[in-house]
């Protein structure tokens, strides 16, 4: 019995895995809006009504999708203390990711510059945007506590304009993939934070 579960789960984890995949496909191809349940069901192989069963209906679809595409984008951060350090290794992964940018990543910086218009998305992205941002407020807030980072720093603005440049710097690097050297950036931006927010030893 526990082998017949195992091979049922491992089923299933692999539909969904087909099924995301080629929501992602559809999307980075045509846009969300013209993705239909029975069109991610086609190009992965099964039917409409295993992909409404998984998912239930095409704005649970999209919110995993997005979910999934932004899970571990800058891996390595799990573990580190939160301050000035994490928050230069969170800068300069993220910009190295954007060099590596695979189709889930494409996919994620679409869906949210489309949620500025669409309003199925808004809220979704909102709390991306939010999960984000509080990240980053945590690390410049230790950062000012432990004595790293200047006491001046606002940690929420500062947070606010980490977040737009980097995601900007993904928007670049989606629409020209050349004018984007993300291994020089990376270097760039990543020396700029520092030197903006670090505070000065006596």
């Amino acid at each position: 019995m526990t082998t017949a579960r195992r091979t049922q789960k491992q089923r299933r984890e692999e539909a969904e895995a087909a099924l995301l995949t080629a929501a992602a496909e559809l999307v980075d191809e045509q846009g969300v809006r013209a993705l239909t349940l029975a069109g991610v069901g086609e190009r992965a192989g099964y039917s409409r009504g295993l992909v409404t069963h998984y998912f239930g209906s095409k704005q649970a679809l999209v919110e995993r999708l997005a979910r999934s595409a932004q899970s571990g984008f800058v891996p390595g951060l799990d573990g580190l203390p939160p301050g000035l350090d994490r928050l230069l290794r969170l800068i300069d992964g993220y910009i190295g990711g954007l060099g590596r940018m695979g189709v889930l990543n494409r996919v994620f910086l679409k869906l949210w510059t489309e949620s500025a218009t669409a309003t199925e998305l808004t809220q979704l992205f909102r709390e991306r945007n939010e999960a984000f941002h509080a990240d980053l407020y945590e690390d410049i807030a230790a950062g000012i506590a432990d004595g790293t980072i200047r006491p001046a720093v606002a940690p929420d603005e500062t947070a606010i304009a980490i977040v737009a440049q980097l995601r900007g710097i993904g928007m670049q690097r989606l629409i020209d993939p050349e004018r984007v050297d993300t291994e020089r950036l990376r270097t760039q931006v990543t020396g700029l934070w520092r030197t903006a927010l670090e505070q000065p030893t006596v």
